[in-house]
Formats: structure tokens, C-alpha cells, sequence
């Protein structure tokens, strides 16, 4: 499927499972997700990756060799799971879980809502 950005939306969202999580910090794609005051049904996961990249002041907390491996099998609460989606109203959005903890009282990391794509 060739799909290209719509519109970049970059808000907080929460998300929904029919199961929570086994691993909180390596979600699964959820089966819905709640932008706006409106609810959204996950109907088809069309794409997942992740990216253990490390940003600003974690990237440069490391040495380059352990940063490398950093990147290839991740860090406590550093990096993204995304997951390319089809709505039940055939909408697509790239949305991510971030597993940077909010501070010291928020240790999960948060939901976000990427981007609008279209076909």
C-alpha cells in the first residue's frame, strides 16, 4: 500500500485494548484509541516498527559503543513502538507509544497520535 502524509497531528491520545499489554513498555497495536473527545476503532494494523533512537540529552549520555547497542535492542525507557492503522471509518493514522517516563511520578510513557495518512 502506498500511502503518504496527510496532516501531522503530534497529539497525546489514550489508547484501548481489548487485553492490556503483557510488556506496558512493548505494547501490541491497540484496538482503538480516543483523539478529541472522539472515539477511533483500530479495524486493520497495516504497518509496526520501532525506533530505539535515543534524543537529546539521553543521546549523548553514552558511550558510541554502547550507544550503538542501545539502539539495536533499546533502553529502559527510551525509544517508539509505531503502528500504521486503518480505522472502522477507513481513515489512516501513524500513531506511536513513547516509552520516555513523564517524571519521576509518571514512569509509563505516553500515546500519541502521529500523523493522518492517505492512500
Amino acid at each position: 500500500m502506498d500511502v503518504k502524509p496527510l496532516r501531522f497531528i503530534g497529539e497525546p491520545i489514550e489508547v484501548v485494548f481489548d487485553e492490556p499489554p503483557a510488556l506496558e513498555k512493548k505494547p501490541d497495536c491497540p484496538r482503538g484509541f480516543v483523539w478529541r473527545g472522539e472515539s477511533y476503532r483500530v479495524a486493520e494494523e497495516l504497518a509496526a516498527w520501532h525506533d530505539y533512537t535515543r534524543r537529546g540529552r539521553m543521546a549523548r549520555n553514552m558511550s558510541p559503543r554502547h550507544a550503538a547497542t542501545a539502539t539495536a535492542r533499546g533502553s529502559w525507557g527510551v525509544g517508539r513502538f509505531y503502528f500504521r492503522v486503518r480505522t472502522d471509518a477507513g481513515r489512516i493514522f501513524d500513531l506511536y507509544y513513547d516509552r520516555a517516563p513523564g517524571g519521576p511520578d509518571d514512569r509509563k510513557g505516553q500515546w500519541f497520535l502521529f500523523r493522518e495518512m492517505q492512500s
